[in-house]
C-alpha cells in the first residue's frame, strides 16, 4: 500500500505575482520597473473585502497578515495582485510612498508628491 504524499511533496499554490512586476520576464539589473499608478491607488483607497481585516484599508494591514498570505498564498485575482503589491512595499518599508495615495479625508493623508520620496523619508 502506498503512502500518502507527506506534506513538503504536496504541490502549493505559487504566490500572487506583484501587480508591478511585468509578465514578461524577470527584472534585470539597471531594467526600470514603473508600477502602475491606479494599482498604488487601488492600494492606498481601497478596503480589504473579507477575512479578518474586511473593512480596513489594504494600506492598513499590518505586515504580519500580509506575511501570513505570502507563506499560504495570496488569493487570486485582482485582489491577490494588490495584496502581493503590498507585502512588497511594506517589506521594504516604502509606505510613506502611498500617503499623498490616500482619501483625502484619511487622517494619514499627506499632500506631497511621491515622486519626491527618498529612502528613509517617514
Amino acid at each position: 500500500m502506498a503512502e500518502p504524499p507527506s506534506r513538503s511533496d504536496r504541490p502549493r499554490r505559487a504566490p500572487a505575482r506583484p501587480a508591478s512586476v511585468p509578465d514578461s520576464g524577470e527584472a534585470t539589473a539597471g531594467t526600470a520597473i514603473t508600477p502602475d499608478p491606479e494599482v498604488l491607488v487601488q492600494i492606498a483607497r481601497m478596503k480589504m473585502p473579507f477575512g479578518r481585516y474586511a473593512g480596513t484599508r489594504l494600506i492598513d494591514l499590518p505586515e504580519p497578515y500580509l506575511v501570513w498570505f505570502r507563506k499560504r498564498g495570496f488569493p487570486r485575482g485582482h485582489i491577490g495582485e494588490l495584496l502581493a503589491t503590498l507585502y512588497e512595499i511594506k517589506v521594504n518599508g516604502l509606505e510613506p510612498l502611498l500617503a499623498s495615495l490616500r482619501d483625502p479625508s484619511d487622517p494619514r493623508y499627506r499632500d506631497t508628491d511621491p515622486r519626491d520620496f527618498r529612502e528613509g523619508d517617514r
